[in-house]
């Protein structure tokens, strides 16, 4: 069996995915092959899996009677169902959500896509957040929905033995644009170096996602604040490295802070608790998948800056707490969101679309 998964750029949460589940399918006895629109960061993490990049029609058309994949997931992207079938594709073809950035933008997307997937796609897969599974049902409740949660790479992902830093981390995770609230991450910092003067930020940006006004912007926040010597800007870090960081804020005694107003999924939040990386996250909605407050990490109030603080000083001070969080999260991670539970529930889904057709 072989199936293809298109997204536009690999980066970010979907690229995290994609290379999880053909890893996972793998193992079953699934192929799996990546097609993005666009060139981007994540490509160095990719290795040992087929790779497609800004094919034209006739390559695509070529592909498709070549590798004969058995279904197609095309993540987002809602106009690509319509350009496989343009060229010819006649097999299953599922349309994933992830994400889709606020809920506005969310519902927007998928009441433009409503028509075409209804005519061209044969279900909609998608991650059990919330307000994803409210719209798709509202939006498109003729086509069949799989729901079931991303998987992630606890193998990988678990605490390691590092030599704790000796200032504590605050660490962010994303993409400087508005939905992932960067502004009120440097608003949290700035009122916790008052406190806490000797705090580190580390943040983790993919700078080739963002737009020059945006990055200008950044700095400029940054001077005013006050925060130059306190933060740390790492730069399209490979994921491969991303554990060995996490643990070493983990045992830092600092933290991850999530400030997203809205989360499809929350790859790098999952990530940091597996990793005994204790999190505070708003509650954006996917992040409740493994959050639980003061049992698997925190969630605090959005715009609540004061509110933050709060719990983030409990999160330090309080060990009790601290390592019964740290403990929890990463038991929690490990028993639901596993790659074999989702290779298994991938297969589900494929083998009732090939009995449905």
């Amino acid at each position: 069996m072989k199936v293809l998964f298109t997204f536009y750029v690999p980066s970010g949460g979907v690229e995290t995915l994609n290379r999880l589940r053909c890893k996972a399918l793998k193992e079953i006895g699934i192929e799996g092959h990546l097609l993005y629109l666009e060139n981007g960061s994540g490509l160095q993490n990719i290795s040992g899996i087929p790779v497609y990049i800004s094919p034209t029609d006739y390559q695509l058309q070529t592909l498709l009677m070549t590798q004969e994949y058995d279904a197609i997931v095309t993540t987002s992207d809602y106009l690509m169902t319509l350009r496989l079938r343009q060229i010819g594709y006649i097999g299953p073809i599922l349309y994933e959500i992830q994400g889709l950035g606020t809920r506005d933008q969310a519902e927007q997307a998928l009441n433009e896509a409503e028509p075409i997937l209804r005519d061209f796609c044969q279900g909609m897969l998608m991650p059990p957040t919330p307000h994803l599974v409210e719209l798709a049902t509202k939006i498109c409740p003729t086509i069949p929905r799989y729901i079931f949660s991303n998987p992630v790479d606890t193998d990988t992902f678990l605490p390691l033995n590092v030599k704790a830093p000796n200032r504590p981390i605050i660490a962010w995770i994303g993409r400087l644009e508005a939905n992932k609230n960067w502004e009120l991450f440097l608003h949290i910092a700035h009122s916790l170096i008052l406190v806490k003067s000797e705090l580190l930020f580390w943040m983790f940006l993919d700078d080739k996602l963002s737009s020059e006004a945006e990055r200008n912007s950044f700095w400029e926040i940054v001077q005013l604040r006050g925060l130059s010597e306190h933060i740390r800007v790492i730069s399209n870090a490979p994921h491969a490295s991303m554990p060995e960081y996490l643990s070493l804020i983990g045992e830092s005694g600092g933290l991850l802070l999530s400030t997203s107003h809205l989360e499809g999924f929350g790859y790098a939040v999952a990530e940091a608790i597996s990793c005994r990386c204790p999190v505070l996250s708003t509650d954006s909605d996917g992040v409740r998948l493994f959050i639980r407050h003061n049992e698997t990490g925190k969630f605090f109030a959005m715009g609540d800056v004061s509110g933050a603080v709060k719990e983030i000083l409990e999160l330090m001070d309080n060990q009790c707490l601290r390592e019964m969080i740290r403990r929890n999260g990463q038991d929690y991670i490990s028993r639901l969101m596993s790659p074999q539970q989702y290779a298994a529930n991938f297969h589900q889904m494929i083998l009732s679309l090939k009995g449905s057709s």
